[in-house]
């Protein structure tokens, strides 16, 4: 009878699963996150092949770069031989029956770690090492650049998760030029300077080399600032919009729910899971319960899409 009355459900098309790709012989496992590796290409694509086998849609790509090939504009990210494009290219030409997002951010090909390019001669992030570093405009032109060529390899979606003001025009701007109308831009509209993003940064490599990320994300202790930065990105042309994290901001994914008609995801991001497996080893709580409620508690704050390195045992468990 519990079973006839719920009145949230989750379908696996909702779920997106991330995968981290690079260069490296073989996969190579995130401690801070169990059941989590880096993987080669190959391997990559056959996980997005054999998930797709067992029902699940969508995936989004992070990649690892080498720190030869990092620079202090992140321009590996928009080259065809890149892992992510080399992925999203083979999905393509396999033919594989699957929505292709690609994150759309230069943290993990810049050599100091930033979301963009830095100021012309800074060496810090202002007072405390926390102030604003990143050239907006700058980096703005290397967004649409870099979402063309994803684009051109095989996205279906193109993610910024790098907070820059103006990022969504600028990108959907480039994109039409290119011809790419039908590309959807999923934008990371509200993203939080979070604590919980520890462990993402050892899985994609893209800690800061100095400094923080506290002068282009936003600030936890404001409550109403999401609402501004919606309607940005909405006015800006994007298709959907994500909050980040979402365990923690339960209110948040609620509030931009209602205030939007376009899908809304969210990321149960890397600190969160984490945090899950950590009190399970311990004994402290059931996983595959802990994550099911954890799930749940996002899609019924009103998240149509639900990000989540859960996916492969949500496959089983739903």
């Amino acid at each position: 009878m519990r079973e006839t009355v719920r009145d949230v459900t989750i379908p696996v098309s909702s779920l997106i699963y991330p995968i981290f790709t690079g260069e490296m012989p073989a996969p190579n496992p995130v401690a801070s996150m169990p059941g989590v590796s880096q993987l080669p290409v190959a391997e990559a694509i056959q996980t997005i092949r054999d998930l797709a086998g067992d029902g699940l849609k969508q995936f989004i790509l992070f990649g690892i770069t080498p720190p030869a090939k990092k620079d202090a504009t992140g321009s590996y990210a928009g080259d065809p031989d890149a892992p992510v494009n080399r992925v999203l290219q083979a999905v393509r030409d396999a033919g594989l029956d699957v929505v292709m997002h690609a994150d759309l951010c230069f943290c993990e090909y810049t050599d100091h770690g930033h979301c963009g390019v830095l100021l012309d001669g800074a060496a810090s992030g202002g007072a405390g090492g926390t102030g604003a570093v990143v050239d907006n405009d700058r980096t703005l032109q290397n967004l649409g650049k870099t979402a063309v060529a994803q684009a051109n390899a095989g996205a279906d979606v193109v993610a910024p998760s790098g907070m820059m003001d103006g990022m969504v025009q600028a990108i959907r701007s480039a994109l039409d030029e290119a011809g790419h109308h039908q590309t959807a831009v999923l934008s990371y509209a509200v993203k939080y300077a979070s604590n919980f993003y520890g462990p993402f940064r050892d899985a994609g490599e893209g800690g800061m080399s100095f400094g923080d990320r506290k002068g282009y994300q936003m600030d936890f202790r404001r409550s109403r600032e999401w609402r501004s930065e919606l309607l940005a990105d909405l006015e800006q042309g994007a298709d959907m919009v994500m909050v980040k994290p979402a365990a923690a901001y339960l209110d948040i994914i609620k509030g931009v729910r209602e205030s939007c008609d376009v899908p809304v995801a969210a990321y149960h991001v890397s600190g969160e899971y984490a945090m899950l497996h950590a009190a399970a080893e311990k004994g402290y709580l059931d996983l595959k319960q802990a994550a099911l409620e954890t799930t749940y508690a996002i899609r019924r704050a009103g998240a149509d899409q639900i990000v989540t390195y859960f996916a492969p045992q949500l496959l089983k468990w739903l």
